[in-house]
Parts: structure tokens; sequence; C-alpha cells
């Protein structure tokens, strides 16, 4: 995955808490296992500092996804570390939704604070 697409903009307001919410309800990858297609919303949340994410570029920082052979969690946990490095936010979390295949389903959630590292 290219994490040098995501793009980021000055935070107008870095005095201010707010979150930002992101919703992805067409995210897919590929089974690293099976070769079957994946599909799952992505959300982050996140506490913006000086910059804030550019929605454009993470739709195609998301497709980068689309043919990759990767597991769940190796796709959530990639994505926090690549959004993180990239607008170095106060807070952020990237849960992800998976379709049921096969009759079950898997959430993972990851979670990153500037005021634990």
């Amino acid at each position: 995955m290219k994490k040098e697409i995501i793009e980021v903009f000055d935070n107008t307001f870095p005095g201010r808490d707010y979150t930002i919410e992101i919703v992805n309800p067409e995210f897919t990858s590929v089974c690293p296992k099976t070769g079957l297609p994946d599909f799952g919303t992505i959300t982050v949340n996140y506490v913006p500092d000086k910059s804030c994410i550019e929605l454009k570029s993470l739709k195609y920082y998301y497709l980068e996804f689309r043919n990759a052979g990767i597991f769940y969690e190796n796709i959530t946990n990639r994505i926090l570390d690549d959004l993180v490095e990239a607008c170095q936010p106060r807070r952020m979390s990237v849960k992800a939704e998976w379709n049921a295949r096969g009759g079950i389903t898997e959430t993972v959630t990851v979670s990153y604070s500037a005021s634990q590292q």
C-alpha cells in the first residue's frame, strides 16, 4: 500500500479538541488464504492536532487494498499506522467491520493516543 498517497491539510482550529469521523462502507480487499473478496466498513475517528486528512486522497489510499491479500487484523493496524504517520492526531481509532463470510463476522478496532506515546 502506498501510504504516501495520503494528503493532509492545515487544521484551522488546532486549539480546539473536536472529533472527525470518516466512514467507508465499501472497503474491499482479498483473503490471503482463499483469494476471495472481503467486504467491510472502515470507520476512522480522530481528534486532529495540526493537520486533517484530505478525503479524496484517503479514498485512493483505500483502493490500494482492493487486490491486496491481507488479513483483517493487518489491514486495521496498517491503516491506523499510516494515518497516524500522515496527520499526527491527538487521538485516533480505526474500526473495521467485516461482512459475513461462511456465517462468521469479525470486527477489529485499534487505537492511538499521542499522550501515551
